[in-house]
């Protein structure tokens, strides 16, 4: 008997196979039967907070998954200002029939340098963000940096719970994007990612690129 067969007999190569086939056999008896009990559906509460880079990226992913899909959809950009992005871009040159992109930030706090026109911008972002979330036709509204206004208390966190608790719809889902994601908000989203910060090319010297930033 050689080193490539077993007691008996069979390859080891084979032995491995069969172990393996058996194995993911049982792991899917496992998940089906896991899966099976997932019958519920309702509108999520989503945030995705955290250092690390992707936060807004994962909230346009699910933004093009609904457009891909047919699904209505908006967004509302809180902190950032008029420079363009590739997901703006696109969006308003080829979906905009199918989401409704606003941008009512002027820009990230450091360059307003105005804490009254920063509350007052913030205010109307939520206003339109209320709209959006109230018209059940969306069946996603991405609230992007909304964090921020809500980290800086440009708008009241207690109202945008009270908000989503009480007045969205029960089918739309809502993702709230930015680091520093209240305690409060936290408690009440159903999905919630930390994007943790491991390598940043800003520390290397290296600026914003166009297809990664922006």
């Amino acid at each position: 008997m050689n080193d490539e067969t077993a007691n008996t007999g069979e390859p080891i190569a084979e032995k491995d196979e069969a172990r393996h086939a058996m194995k993911m056999a049982k792991k899917k008896t496992a998940r089906d039967k896991i899966m099976a009990t997932k019958t519920d559906e309702k509108g999520l509460i989503i945030v995705h907070t955290g250092k690390g880079k992707g936060k807004s990226t994962a909230g346009f992913g699910m933004i093009f998954r609904h457009i891909a899909h047919g699904m209505p959809c908006a967004v509302v950009q809180f902190i950032k200002g008029a420079m363009h992005t590739g997901e703006r871009d696109l969006i308003e040159k080829h979906f905009g029939e199918i989401c409704q992109f606003h941008t009512l930030g002027e820009g990230f706090t450091w360059e307003t340098q105005d804490r009254a026109r920063d509350i007052a911008m913030a205010a109307k972002a939520w206003e339109k963000a209320k709209e959006l979330i109230r018209d059940e036709r969306n069946s996603m509204v991405l609230l992007d940096e909304i964090n921020i206004a809500l980290r800086y208390d440009y708008i009241d966190v207690a109202e945008v719970v009270s908000f989503l608790k009480e007045e969205k719809p029960h089918m739309t889902h809502v993702v709230l994007t930015g680091r520093n994601a209240k305690e409060d908000l936290i408690e009440i989203a159903d999905l919630v990612t930390e994007m943790e910060l491991v390598k940043h090319p800003f520390r290397s010297g290296i600026k914003g690129q166009k297809g990664v930033e922006f």
